[in-house]
């Protein structure tokens, strides 16, 4: 028989168990409904408020002049590329490496351009950045030179009353500038964003250096090879600048060889890039080291002779020299790797002009190159003077050496075939100029721009109803509980039925 001064332990209630289940429960069961409907429903966004046009100021430093590009950012956050302006000055800024405090006077037009475009476009200077980016021409100077031309600018640049920082002029890298010329061409072509494999290659023969930029599935050195990330798509370019392969280095660089090959001081030299007939005198300068001014070194007359054909093999020793210190398996120019070029590719500046000149098609081959070149370099001066009188002398000797230049440079040395149609010879794709400004420009918006404040505060309000639906059950679960009263009870034992039980008291 239990003992009767023992006391069973209570049984909890039944009813407020039940109760408290059934509370909970439902609790569960609206928070897997507004979960499931949190993810299926996507959350609305509010459009934020349309912006004003932002502008920002890309300054050009080439090596044969300066540019001051105006660009537009539209409401929409995209370029509005029908805003833009641009204009140029002569010389370069390269060429103030003797008095550097005159280069920021250079400027001055440049800022009141944009300034003007600006205001004129109802924008506020005083928002819009200027930036400058100096290439090959500043890259070949000395260093005390070249922050000296720097820092003139900077003071000129700082006093314009645009947002300016001193970091924000600087010589970019080569390959920096054959990158932004990759974007501004694919971003022409509406391909920036997509599949690598349907973009294009850029090959830019500028004055002092040639770029070439383009997407590679090959295995890179580290040091040709650049990931670049546009949105959701990384593109892995192989990209390289070529210091002193530009048009003009190049033609400089043929004249040195000319003068290598035994000429005596006040001599002639015959020159196979020239028409026949044609003469000018050229004064070698040569800076002493370490030291701001040039001395007069020697004299010579140009002479032409007009022979394709030698001028085009002279290039090619141009394009080769220093290949005894190639470090890679193959080098296709000078001591640099080249990997094979797939795919189509779009020529810019010097190429084009080339072409332009020759009259020749967007998509002409390189074999139309050789015969246009051929054809023009063996004509006289007198000849060539009366089919292009608004034409120079000067520029009948640099469109021969160019033509020639250009089939030794991407048959000879890069192994594009002589009838390869893969190349467009064009500055512009539709009615966008391809500048390698335009490139910086839109990579600066996309590394600058923030994310969009409204994205978390609208995850954060599509969470509202899911929250206010659980905590609406969890406050009657609460309360129902709380306002339950525990029935007061006693423990009897019963000695007819030989057990306790509990009975409620009223």
């Amino acid at each position: 028989m239990p003992d009767p001064t023992t006391k069973p332990p209570s049984p909890r209630p039944r009813r407020r168990r039940r109760l408290c289940g059934l509370c909970l429960g439902t609790a569960l069961l609206a928070l897997l409904v507004s979960a499931l409907v949190h993810a299926v429903a996507p959350p609305r966004r509010h459009a934020p408020a349309p912006a004003p046009a932002r502008f920002s100021v890309i300054i050009d430093g080439g090596s044969t002049g300066t540019r001051a590009h105006v660009f537009a950012v539209g409401p929409d956050g995209r370029p509005d590329l029908a805003r833009s302006a641009v204009m140029r000055v002569s010389p370069g800024l390269s060429s103030f490496a003797a008095d550097p405090a005159r280069v920021g006077e250079s400027l001055r037009p440049l800022i009141e351009f944009a300034r003007e475009k600006i205001g004129t476009a109802g924008g506020a200077t005083a928002e819009a950045e200027v930036r400058l980016m100096a290439t090959a021409g500043l890259r070949l100077l000395e260093d005390r030179a070249r922050e000296a031309i720097l820092a003139s600018c900077r003071d000129v640049l700082r006093a314009a009353g645009f947002r300016f920082e001193d970091a924000w002029a600087k010589v970019i890298p080569g390959s920096d500038e054959g990158i932004y010329a990759w974007v501004a061409a694919n971003y022409a072509l509406g391909r920036l964003g997509g599949d690598p494999n349907k973009t294009v290659g850029i090959i830019e023969l500028g004055g002092a250096s040639a770029q070439l930029t383009f997407v590679s599935d090959e295995v890179l050195p580290p040091e040709l090879s650049n990931n670049f990330i546009f949105g959701e798509t990384t593109y892995t370019l192989y990209t390289n600048s070529f210091l002193n392969f530009g048009q003009n280095a190049a033609q400089d660089s043929l004249h040195e060889v000319l003068r290598s090959r035994g000429s005596s001081k006040n001599s002639t030299l015959v020159d196979p890039c020239a028409p026949r007939g044609y003469s000018h005198n050229e004064e070698v300068m040569v800076r002493t080291s370490g030291a701001s001014r040039s001395t007069l070194e020697n004299q010579y007359v140009d002479s032409g002779n007009g022979n394709f054909t030698e001028c085009r093999s002279t290039s090619l020793l141009l394009l080769q020299k220093g290949k005894e210190k190639c470090k890679y398996q193959q080098c296709q120019l000078g001591s640099t790797f080249v990997p094979e070029l797939r795919g189509y590719f779009l020529a810019t500046e010097n190429f084009y002009f080339t072409s332009k000149f020759f009259g020749l098609k967007k998509s002409s081959s390189l074999s139309d190159f050789a015969l246009a070149g051929e054809q023009f370099c063996n004509q006289d001066l007198s000849t060539l003077r009366e089919k292009y009188p608004n034409r120079s002398d000067e520029d009948f000797s640099r469109y021969c050496f160019s033509s020639a230049y250009i089939v030794a440079l991407l048959h000879d040395s890069l192994g594009v075939p002589l009838d390869d149609k893969r190349i467009e010879y064009s500055n512009q794709v539709g009615d966008i100029q391809v500048e390698w400004a335009l490139g910086a420009f839109i990579t600066l918006m996309q590394n600058t721009s923030s994310k969009p404040s409204h994205t978390a505060v609208t995850s954060t309000h599509s969470n509202r109803p899911l929250f206010a639906v659980v905590g609406i059950f969890l406050l009657c679960g609460v309360f129902f509980v709380s306002k339950w009263r525990k029935p007061k009870t006693k423990i009897i034992y019963d000695l007819e039925k030989g057990r306790y039980i509990i009975t409620r008291i009223s």
